[in-house]
């Protein structure tokens, strides 16, 4: 049996009505940037990340970014990211002159780990250390990050704390919503997300209105009001299009992130207690939504080309550390600086977990995975 890592298609057939219709009052009204659908989107967001302002932007990487510029950062200042992350969590940082500052993760769950950060903190001089703007926690795979210890990481360091919710929207902490609990969030619309639009779209939430206003002006351009420009922004509107598209979604993210749960649940009982392999660790400390379902294995390289060579999707998040990276390399970390990230970027593997997966398909997955990650007898 042939199972895809994500199935698009047969995940939006049964809301296509509404969607078309979504599109076609966008087309008859003919307000293409910021339209109406954008406010309304703007509202439902804030609301349902807990949030009080949400700001639309055109993609995940933007939102980032947008965080970033609204709180200063610029030439020479540090922002502390995971090594073990997708890409924009530390281009953000260099695109405007920052310099990003690798921590390491928690092996059991990948998330940043606030050991780390503290550590990390401790190792600058104090002239760089006063030179910190952000810490960026990333909620990655669908769980958030020990927030409570980074908060008060932050507190007493009075360094604002920017939440990388980009694979986390819906997903909770101790009761709070991803994207509410740091100065500012960062959620991503990414087609693969569990809200995903049909192209690149995000969103930055915050609870402070002061912070919210800033970001509309930096998201145009930095105008306001029209062609009057206070600084420099970035051209990074939400189309209308795409925020019609989500709103005509948005009702459905709730069942479709208990069916991702669900599917979880379901893969736990099929590995059972499979020797060679690891599952995602949850931390319970609140709603984990799966984005991904990201196992580790061993011989993770040769079982992803098996399962690709017997029609099983998966993919490899993420094959190389950031502090590995080679447009990295003059900030001189070297192999072993940061072992947990190293050693997931080896053995990392995620599995389909999209809402729409059968039990059938994912009996496929588990018998595909445990033939060819079995340990040798």
């Amino acid at each position: 049996m042939k199972v895809p890592l994500l199935d698009l298609k047969t995940h939006i057939a049964p809301i296509r009505p509404a969607i078309d219709a979504a599109i076609a009052r966008v087309i008859d009204h003919g307000t293409f940037i910021l339209g109406p659908e954008v406010t309304e989107l703007e509202v439902a967001l804030a609301r349902y990340c807990q949030a009080g302002y949400a700001v639309g932007c055109a993609s995940g990487s933007d939102a980032i970014l947008l965080a970033l510029m609204a709180l200063g950062a610029g030439p020479g200042d540090r922002v502390i990211v995971p090594s073990f992350t997708f890409f924009s969590t530390a281009s953000c940082v260099t695109r405007l002159g920052a310099i990003p500052i690798f921590v390491d993760i928690d092996p059991g769950t990948f998330l940043i780990s606030p050991i780390a950060i503290e550590r990390a903190l401790e190792r600058l001089a104090a002239s760089e250390r006063a030179k910190v703007k952000a810490i960026i926690p990333v909620h990655l795979f669908g769980q958030c990050a020990d927030m409570d210890s980074i908060l008060e990481i932050s507190r007493d360091r009075n360094i604002p704390v920017v939440e990388d919710a980009a694979q986390a929207i819906g997903a909770t902490y101790r009761g709070r919503a991803a994207g509410s609990m740091g100065e500012i969030g960062c959620i991503s619309f990414f087609p693969s997300k569990n809200l995903g639009g049909f192209g690149d779209a995000g969103m930055v939430t915050t609870r402070d209105r002061g912070l919210s206003q800033r970001l509309s002006v930096l998201r145009a351009h930095g105008m306001q009001p029209k062609y009057y420009h206070g600084e420099v922004g970035i051209n990074s509107r939400l189309d209308t299009i795409q925020a019609a598209i989500l709103l005509a979604m948005l009702p459905h993210l709730d069942s479709w992130t208990e069916e991702r749960r669900a599917n979880a649940a379901r893969y736990r009982e099929l590995f059972g207690a499979a020797r060679g392999l690891q599952l995602p660790v949850e931390t319970g400390f609140g709603r984990h939504v799966y984005n991904q379902f990201t196992i580790r294995v061993p011989n993770r390289d040769s079982v992803k080309t098996s399962l690709g060579l017997t029609g099983i999707g998966c993919e490899v998040y993420y094959p190389v550390p950031l502090h590995m990276q080679e447009c990295f390399a003059r900030l001189g970390y070297k192999e072993g600086d940061l072992p947990a990230s190293e050693a997931a970027a080896r053995e990392c593997l995620s599995i389909p977990i999209y809402p729409e997966l059968t039990a059938e398909q994912q009996g496929a997955v588990v018998d595909a995975v445990l033939r060819h990650s079995a340990p040798a007898s």
